[in-house]
């Protein structure tokens, strides 16, 4: 008898967040500072969908819905690129060059994050961090055996990270 997988996919309009970030590259150069409005996924890959074992969407939703108001209006910076370097900076001001360059923005402005880069690839692997911590009593169900951050910053334009569990 054959095995199946179910998928169950939250992933809404209203979930998403605009922000400012720089792409750096491999060599040394980066993308001028510019924002999107990204698009936040996730989907969670159960065993078994029967009654019994349904899996309210509220706590989801929430946690989707809350991450993009942490992340909203801000400028991202991954602080384990080696080419962010943290400058001395008046009292409100966070100073920092980036490749080189130089910016001083207000601190209200800036998220920095422990990623090596702002791209969709290590921002879909460090939300599946961030929502497996806020929804570990729904990933520890027996019936769910894995899931996945999805990260879009234009419609078909994304990144996933999928984690499995079992």
């Amino acid at each position: 008898m054959p095995t199946r997988r179910y998928v169950i996919e939250v992933a809404r309009e209203q979930y998403k967040f605009s922000c400012a970030h720089m792409t750096v590259f491999p060599d040394g150069s980066k993308e001028r500072l510019h924002g999107h409005n990204y698009q936040l996924g996730f989907t969670l890959e159960v065993s078994d969908v029967s009654l019994p074992h349904m899996i309210p969407f509220a706590d989801i939703k929430q946690a989707l819905a809350d991450q993009c108001a942490a992340w909203k209006e801000r400028v991202l910076l991954a602080t384990a690129n080696p080419r962010y370097v943290v400058l001395p900076a008046a009292a409100g001001q966070h100073d920092f060059t980036l490749c080189g360059a130089r910016y001083s923005l207000p601190v209200e402005d800036v998220l920095e994050l422990p990623i090596d880069n702002i791209a969709v690839e290590p921002l879909a692997n460090h939300l599946a961090d961030l929502l497996a911590a806020r929804l570990a009593p729904v990933l520890a169900l027996p019936i769910v055996t894995g899931y996945q951050v999805s990260v879009h910053e234009h419609p078909g334009q994304g990144a996933r990270c999928a984690v499995s569990l079992r």
